[in-house]
């Protein structure tokens, strides 16, 4: 008999060791907000070694949608989701509970070479709808200007799109890219292009223009002065409770604001 009792409880100690070497939070959603996350991963494993952590980066629009199929735990979002996101979550008995994260700016960039520092928003939204064609338009060579954009999934073109385009759309022949990441490669590479990034993207292979003679820092996206700034969001199902919310915790505290800081964007604080 003691030793049947001695065999159950290995086997409940064991199923316990795997029940918890199993346990997992899935990440997906805003490729601006994935270094937030991956980098917030990477430190919440190693305080919590037994919670596989997995971060993607499918896009704003898809994370939110992931949230609501179930395929992730967490969706980052580079803009609020839309009215008929969240009626469709709704109709599907779904209550998303936004959290505001971090801070951005996105940034017109152009190649280290172009003679040029500043820029108005009249001037973004006339290039990007077509109106201007050339950099000698803008005080610039007398050479057409490469329209760098992103796709229509993107939150960070939805944000543009509402700040700076006013609702104008985008000039049919735009350069789209998929990413922050790939905005930044085609603008490097190409002394004429014109593209637009979030703040944490920024590298020396690039450089930002002042917009409206504000220059893009922590202080003026905070403070509203930098006009094309926005919130970065996590979204749960609900209230998060267990490891959920222990993830979305540790984001918040002052240790998560630090990798906010470390990776580039702009912490709450």
């Amino acid at each position: 008999m003691k030793g049947l009792q001695a065999l159950l409880l290995m086997c409940i100690m064991l199923f316990s060791v795997y029940a918890q070497a199993e346990e997992s939070l899935r990440i997906d959603g805003s490729t601006t907000v994935l270094p937030i996350a991956q980098k917030a991963a990477e430190e919440f494993n190693k305080k919590n070694p037994n919670i596989k952590v997995s971060v993607t980066g499918s896009g704003s629009g898809n994370g939110i949608k992931a949230l609501m199929d179930g395929t992730t735990d967490v969706a980052t979002s580079s803009r609020e989701a839309k009215e008929k996101e969240v009626a469709a979550a709704k109709s599907k008995g779904i209550e998303m509970t936004p959290f505001i994260v971090a801070y951005d700016g996105i940034v017109p960039v152009v190649h280290p070479s172009m003679k040029i520092d500043k820029i108005t928003m009249e001037q973004l939204r006339d290039i990007y709808n077509g109106k201007i064609n050339s950099w000698k338009d803008i005080g610039g060579p007398a050479r057409p200007i490469t329209v760098v954009s992103r796709d229509t999934s993107s939150g960070t073109y939805e944000v543009w799109e509402e700040k700076v385009m006013k609702k104008d759309l985008v000039r049919a022949d735009a350069l789209l890219v998929a990413s922050n990441g790939q905005a930044v490669q085609t603008v490097a590479q190409n002394p004429f292009a014109l593209g637009y990034v979030g703040i944490g993207y920024m590298d020396k292979s690039v450089k930002p223009l002042l917009v409206n003679d504000v220059k893009d820092s922590p202080e003026t996206v905070r403070n509203g002065r930098w006009p094309i700034a926005r919130g970065l969001y996590m979204y749960t199902k609900g209230k998060p409770a267990g490891n959920i919310a222990k993830f979305i915790d540790f984001v918040m505290s002052k240790e998560g604001q630090d990798i906010v800081n470390a990776v580039k964007f702009v912490s709450l604080k």
